[in-house]
Order: C-alpha cells, then sequence, then structure tokens
C-alpha cells in the first residue's frame, strides 16, 4: 500500500545556472559555480541556522521543478554511458523520476540577512535557479564521506578538454567583470571542459551552441581537441540582486 505525502517548500535557489543545459551533472564538480538559498517565511529567520557556522557543507533537498509534469520511465540512458545503455531509474540520479526530488551536497560560503531575508550563500551547487528547497541538513564527513563505496557507472570524470577563447571573447569577458564586478572565465571553463553536450551531438564538430550563466550567453563550439567560446553576450535578462556579490 502506497501513501501520498505534502512538503512545505522552505526556500528557493538564486542560482549562476538559467538553464538547464551547461549544469554540472554531480554537485562539486565546478566550484567556481555560487550561489544562494533564501529561506521562505516563515522560515526566514537567523535562529533557524544556529550552529550552521560550524559546518562546512549542507545537504540540500530540492524538486526538480522543470520535470514535473514528465513521466517517469522504469528504465533511462544515463549521459555517463553514451546514451546508448539503459539502466534501471533507480540506479541512476535522472531527473525524470517518480517523485521529482533531489540531493545535492554544497559548500557553505556564508549566511546573512538583507531586511527580512535570509540567505545560505553557498558554492559548487548544480542547481537551477529558482529550484524549491523542501529541506537542508548538516553534511557529516564521519557518516557521509564512504571512501570505500563504488561509483558504479559513473565515476570520477577525469577527462577535460582544454577551454580556449577568441579574442572577442576575451574583451567581453573583461568588460562584463568590470560592469558586474565578475569574472566568468574560470565559471566558463570548468562548465564547458566538462563538455554539458548530450551524448548524441558529443561526436560533432564545429556546430555552435550557447549556455545562460549569470545574465550572459556563452557562444562556443568544440574542436577536434579543445572547446572555443566564441563570443559573450550580455545581458541577458537582469542580474538577480540576492546573488550579486555572491
Amino acid at each position: 500500500m502506497t501513501s501520498t505525502f505534502q512538503f512545505q517548500q522552505i526556500g528557493v535557489v538564486h542560482s549562476c545556472y538559467k538553464q538547464k543545459f551547461g549544469i554540472p551533472r554531480q554537485p562539486g564538480l565546478v566550484t567556481e559555480a555560487s550561489g544562494s538559498i533564501e529561506l521562505l517565511p516563515p522560515f526566514n529567520r537567523l535562529d533557524v541556522l544556529d550552529g550552521l557556522d560550524d559546518f562546512s557543507h549542507i545537504w540540500v533537498h530540492f524538486i526538480f521543478h522543470e520535470c514535473m509534469n514528465d513521466t517517469w520511465k522504469a528504465k533511462i540512458r544515463p549521459p555517463r554511458l553514451g546514451g546508448k545503455e539503459k539502466m534501471g531509474i533507480f540506479a541512476t540520479r535522472a531527473t525524470h523520476r517518480p517523485n521529482p526530488l533531489g540531493l545535492s551536497v554544497v559548500a557553505i560560503k556564508g549566511v546573512r540577512k538583507e531586511g527580512k531575508r535570509v540567505f545560505i550563500d553557498i558554492i559548487g551547487a548544480d542547481l537551477l535557479d529558482q529550484t524549491p528547497i523542501v529541506d537542508i541538513k548538516p553534511y557529516l564527513p564521519y557518516a557521509d564521506a564512504l571512501l570505500e563505496a563504488k561509483g558504479g557507472f559513473a565515476p570520477l570524470p577525469t577527462i577535460l578538454k582544454p577551454v580556449m577563447f577568441s579574442e572577442l571573447a576575451l574583451e567581453q569577458a573583461n568588460s562584463y567583470k568590470e560592469t558586474y564586478q565578475r569574472d566568468l572565465i574560470p565559471l566558463i571553463e570548468q562548465v564547458i571542459s566538462q563538455d554539458p553536450r548530450p551524448s548524441y551531438l558529443a561526436g560533432l564538430k564545429g556546430r555552435d551552441h550557447g549556455n545562460l550563466l549569470w545574465n550572459a550567453n556563452i557562444k562556443w563550439t568544440a574542436k577536434e581537441d579543445h572547446f572555443l567560446v566564441t563570443q559573450i553576450e550580455f545581458p541577458i535578462g537582469e542580474v538577480d540582486e540576492q546573488v550579486k556579490d555572491a
């Protein structure tokens, strides 16, 4: 017999990732990815975070909100297997699940209060902007870091391609930094070097791609042995003031 449960949203993510394309497949892979969790009423109070400053990381329980209307399948094709082999849904971290729940561990940069708004600034997240948060728990290294555990078909990625910039892209990155006091280059390098393309495009060269990071559209193409950032267009939309200095 199954049961139905309801959860109250306790927070929302403000993230550099404005679209699903380009988000790393696991947390912590892009250490330049900064953002914040804004606690929503009635949880927007500092006393709910008392003691959190003694921890370096937190577990974040969230909702895959852009997959709410998608149906789940018993077997899926994980990107790590090139989209050629199927695995059971519960042997993967696929977003299309019976219940759209996600779990990520992120580093804590700090806690701040602005008027009636309370934020946990975080680093290394793999969270889409505006992701709903349903719970936060401290990360315990003695219990949560199991060094002898096996990674199955998804070991730590080790093959990363270098990312290069055209002269125009470098000029635009410098202009962006002067305007918003945010250095895009390290973030772009970490995101694109892991090849965010779907598996069916991984072998294609010369095709143009675009990633939305903060309020910039990063245009790039795959070469034989590297990725080339050709242009950085901004502003695309508005800068989120709550993560402007995150």
